[in-house]
């Protein structure tokens, strides 16, 4: 019997809907007709034990128990899914093959890996279990997986890698969070004091940001401006470019801080002659954006509807598993296989059926096209997230799920349309001896911009007549104009992904810095939202209609911790080399050797930390009237909070080690 075992119950019902029939449904399985079995994961069935599973006295919280390292670790089964897991572990006993059908991501590899293990299936069965990758769970896209089987001893790096991070996140999470709880404590602090090797350095970003924007204070600084005339009377503005002479009147960012000084250059300049110095005319393109990954999306629809990352996940996995409308969600890849743009008619055509908005846009579409998108070089365990094939009918999506629809449908259109196009000239201008600069862009064709609203830039809209080197012409008139310098910005839920994702521009490690360029960021595309959602939950982050700030506890948790822990250097560090684990180009023993001698030395310093921060606050307002509950994320780690009134002791251990 062949046992096919699927991460989740939808993915089970999609590669049963395409095999032999009849079928029989049972208790956590599907029977084909030629005796072959499909049965599933509820997500992890499987979880990390408690520290008191290893040893009773860890129940009490003590910082001389810290830090606390497994000597062989320990897995057990979830009470809610056990008895989905007796149903698989029966069903390993009785097959002749197995085909892994997790999600095509890192955790999805580990997750079904973990439950082959746990029903302790033969060495022979194991070796020869074969590996089923589906993105798309239209009927299709499942049918030709299913001719595309590869062996599961292929992505065993890929789970020894989730394994490294999911190991590791626990040790990390359970003993700092037990150390700096028991120091919070101690000033009469009575919440739980969660620290995490990604979530600790996302709330520092923003803890640093608002601490900027409270320290920042404004400042005058000013430009001139130049009104010229051609001797055919056309008119036009050009900027004053300050010379090396001015430096002295200039701040780090070259804005002048003097206003007599831009005076006196309006003095100089007004009613004089100008003469065009040079003259830089460019014709530009800008190739279409490439489809989406979860973390692009995410910032496009918080930016266009204001979803929190969280909602546009939760409504990417109904799309997913529910309309089957688009493929995989979690996927962290901008491209697609070269063989998918055959499939193009079939999907533009469900897309035009699919959304009256788009119907034009289809329409219009060149399907001939091939964007830089269709490179298989850059496309490994899953691709970027496309609509599917299926037409539906639309009146059953939500508003939301609609326009997360149509955003998916919009960027998968921009493949086949052509570059923007446009005509950039620059023109210097000497007036008086001072040096004055003029732009503006000229568009030639809209091509993929079509597809928006437009928005025009100052350049865009600012116009130049024709102009020729040397060109003679007058400045009617010159005038100062006051500006005053901008606080930061403080986060949003698209500029706060959006530092995730391009984290290297926030550490401070210049050779790590120059890594993570090409790296995935801060977290993975499957844990980002839920770790933003953490961090609210537990009261650490707090929403002020669009922006996201600290809260005075999470203020003072990152002001306890050592730096290493507040910023991205060290995390970034560890998922560099979670990705050398998966490309088998580092080992797992050296990875986690190397973690624990570094956990070692930050649980020594909490001993020495001044926790008077945290004297006289309150726990989060969030915190109140807890309860046990669980996160459903993708790395099937739960948050545990506690009850009001009850005592740290008791609860504080049941601290998520999150990441």
């Amino acid at each position: 019997m062949r046992l096919y075992i699927a991460e989740k119950p939808s993915l089970a019902r999609a590669i049963a809907a395409v095999l032999p029939k009849p079928q029989q449904k049972h208790n956590g399985y599907i029977q084909l007709a030629n005796g072959d079995c499909v049965t599933w994961c509820i997500g992890h069935l499987l979880e990390q034990a408690e520290p008191e599973h290893y040893d009773a006295k860890f129940k009490q919280w003590r910082l001389e128990h810290l830090p606390i390292f497994p000597d062989k670790w320990q897995w057990k089964a979830k009470s809610k899914t056990a008895s989905q897991l007796k149903a698989i572990k029966s069903l390993v006993k009785q097959a002749s093959s197995i085909v892994h059908a997790g999600d095509p991501d890192r955790e999805g590899q580990l997750l079904v890996d973990l439950v082959i293990e746990h029903s302790k299936a033969k060495v022979t069965l194991k070796q020869q279990c074969q590996r089923l990758l589906i993105s798309d769970l239209n009927p299709a896209a499942v049918s030709r997986a299913l001719k595309q089987l590869k062996s599961n001893q292929e992505f065993s790096a890929l789970s020894t890698s989730a394994l490294a991070r999911s190991r590791a996140d626990w040790l990390y999470g359970i003993n700092l969070t037990r150390a700096y709880t028991l120091k919070g404590q101690q000033q009469g602090y009575s919440g739980v004091l969660s620290v995490g090797r990604v979530q600790t350095p996302i709330l520092g970003l923003v803890v640093r940001r608002d601490q900027e924007i409270a320290e920042f204070v404004s400042r005058p600084y000013y430009q001139v401006e130049a009104h010229l005339h051609t001797e055919q009377a056309e008119a036009f503005t050009a900027l004053w470019q300050p010379s090396e002479a001015c430096e002295p009147y200039q701040d780090e960012e070259g804005r002048v801080l003097s206003r007599p000084l831009a005076e006196h250059v309006v003095k100089r300049v007004n009613q004089q002659a100008g003469l065009v110095q040079s003259l830089k005319q460019q014709d530009k393109q800008q190739a279409p954006p490439l489809p989406y990954n979860l973390s692009s999306l995410q910032i496009d629809a918080a930016k266009r509807f204001a979803y929190s990352a969280k909602q546009v996940l939760d409504i990417c996995q109904g799309l997913y598993e529910r309309h089957n409308l688009i493929t995989y969600p979690r996927s962290d890849s901008r491209y697609l296989p070269k063989q998918h743009h055959a499939e193009a008619p079939k999907v533009v055509a469900a897309i035009q059926a699919n959304s009256q908005h788009l119907e034009k846009a289809c329409v219009d579409a060149d399907l001939t096209k091939r964007s830089k998108a269709w490179n298989d070089a850059k496309v490994e365990a899953h691709h970027a997230i496309i609509p599917t094939e299926k037409r539906y009918a639309v009146a059953k999506l939500g508003e939301a799920e609609r326009n997360v629809y149509e955003l998916i449908a919009r960027q998968y259109l921009l493949q086949f349309y052509p570059h923007y196009q446009y005509a950039h000239t620059e023109a210097n201008i000497v007036i008086a001896d001072g040096h004055f600069k003029a732009t503006a862009n000229q568009i030639k064709e809209l091509g993929w911009k079509a597809l928006f609203p437009q928005k025009k830039s100052a350049e865009d809209m600012a116009t130049l007549p024709p102009l020729k080197q040397g060109q003679v012409l007058q400045c009617v008139d010159a005038r100062v104009l006051d500006k005053q310098t901008q606080p930061p910005k403080a986060f949003t839920d698209a500029t706060l992904l959006a530092a995730m994702t391009g984290i290297a521009k926030y550490v401070q490690d210049p050779s790590l810095k120059a890594v993570l360029k090409d790296t995935d960021g801060l977290g993975t595309e499957a844990t980002r939202a839920g770790i933003l959602e953490l961090l609210f939950k537990r009261g650490f982050l707090l929403r002020q209609a669009k922006q996201i700030h600290a809260s005075d506890s999470g203020k003072a948790l990152i002001n306890a911790l050592p730096a290493l822990c507040t910023w991205p250097d060290m995390t970034a560090h560890w998922e560099t080399q979670l990705n050398a684990i998966s490309q088998k180009a580092q080992s797992y023993q050296g990875f986690m050797q190397g973690m624990q001698g570094q956990l070692s030395q930050l649980v020594e310093q909490s001993a020495s930390v001044n926790a008077q921060a945290f004297a006289g606050l309150a726990k989060p307002a969030s915190n109140k009237a807890y309860r046990k509950k669980r996160t459903n994320n993708k790395g099937g780690s739960r948050s545990y909070t506690k009850r009001a009134g009850s005592s740290a002791k008791k609860t504080s251990r049941k601290a998520k080690p999150a990441a």
